[in-house]
């Protein structure tokens, strides 16, 4: 008898499991860990913002060094030290990324992450040890239009989200390289929404992880690959509701703004996994999808998208990059996803949140 019971009790279990199962994706995010970019041990993230405006820089620390790739694939960038990234070059870890506002002026922020890292004498060692030289690659949004245009990050703004660095979950929406960032900019003037920072992170069962981070500040809307419905982006003429930039472009073509050089959605992906600059490079191409699956329309002439990837190598072995680049994907839609929801509205930007 107490066998029938116990087999019955086990089987009510699996009964309960099968029902209430997670898909994949989730199965290893649990609700009370860190599932931002800080994930990956030997992260860190800084923001500085200057909400005189607002713009700001995100600064991501990883201060032991990490293998890095990149992939820039909008057609309006504005980058630093993304060439040494190519895994013919010489340099083979870097130890800090720069994401900023304020178009090309806001690589100044670099110049700040620099001076911390050297303070601390963090860096590639040339003249056989003796002069320490940070390597910091950097990537800047244009958010010129919000507020006063020549308020600038500088790299004192650099210095102190490097100084504000922790591995504690990053803070989202508003904040850093997001707080100028706008959304929806394919429909009439003055219906774009607000954007801002969001981050990801998957683990899986074999002690992988893989996170991300983004600054969305895209011509496109911001959609939710799950549900395939726009969460945030053009508005309806009235303002209260959503135009969806898939039937704007099918019915009246790309509008004349905005221009060259008015958008552009950062990224930075990071895996505790062992990869060289190859295979890192290959995961920041692949995350790409996961702009192309959140945001529409994305790549455009007027984004510089632009990802990062970095490897810490905490996890040894060899490493699936064809996994680590679809999990990449992923945790940047996931993360663009965050950035439209955890934003907060300014005036004239509404925020998803502000919508009914």
């Amino acid at each position: 008898m107490r066998k029938v019971l116990l087999i019955a009790l086990v089987l009510a279990d699996l009964k309960v499991c099968a029902t209430t199962a997670t898909p994949v994706a989730q199965a290893f995010r649990p609700a009370d860990t860190n599932n931002t970019l800080t994930a990956v041990p030997g992260i860190k993230v800084g923001h500085h913002t200057l909400s005189e405006r607002p713009t700001g820089c995100t600064v991501v620390l990883a201060e032991a060094g990490a293998t890095a790739g990149v992939d820039v694939r909008g057609a309006a960038p504005a980058t630093a030290e993304t060439d040494l990234l190519k895994p013919s070059d010489l340099v083979q870890q870097i130890f800090a990324i720069s994401l900023s506002g304020s178009s090309a002026f806001g690589l100044d922020a670099r110049s700040g992450v620099m001076k911390y890292l050297d303070e601390k004498n963090i860096g590639y060692k040339a003249y056989g040890g003796r002069v320490n030289v940070p390597i910091v690659p950097a990537a800047s949004l244009i958010d010129l239009g919000i507020g006063d245009p020549k308020i600038h990050v500088t790299a004192d703004c650099g210095y102190r989200a490097a100084q504000a660095a922790t591995s504690n979950p990053v803070a989202e929406g508003n904040v850093g390289a997001g707080a100028g960032a706008t959304i929806g900019k394919t429909g009439a003037p003055g219906r774009a929404m607000k954007a801002g920072i969001g981050s990801a992170a998957i683990r899986m069962a074999d002690g992988l992880i893989v996170a991300a981070l983004v600054a969305v500040n895209a011509a496109g809307d911001v959609i939710d690959p799950a549900t395939g419905k726009v969460i945030a982006g053009a508005r309806t003429e009235d303002g209260t509701g959503l135009a969806d930039a898939r039937v704007i472009l099918k019915s009246r073509g790309m509008p004349q703004s905005p221009r060259p050089g008015e958008n552009t959605t950062l990224g930075v992906v990071a895996t505790n996994a062992t990869l060289t600059k190859t295979q890192a490079s290959r995961v920041a191409e692949m995350a790409h999808d996961g702009f192309a699956r959140a945001i529409y329309p994305s790549h455009t002439m007027g984004d510089g998208d632009t990802i990062f990837a970095l490897a810490t190598a905490a996890k040894t072995g060899n490493a699936d990059v064809s996994l680590i680049g679809a999990l990449a994907a992923q945790v940047i839609a996931d993360a663009v996803v965050r950035a439209a929801q955890q934003a907060t509205g300014i005036p004239n930007y509404p925020a998803a949140r502000d919508l009914k």
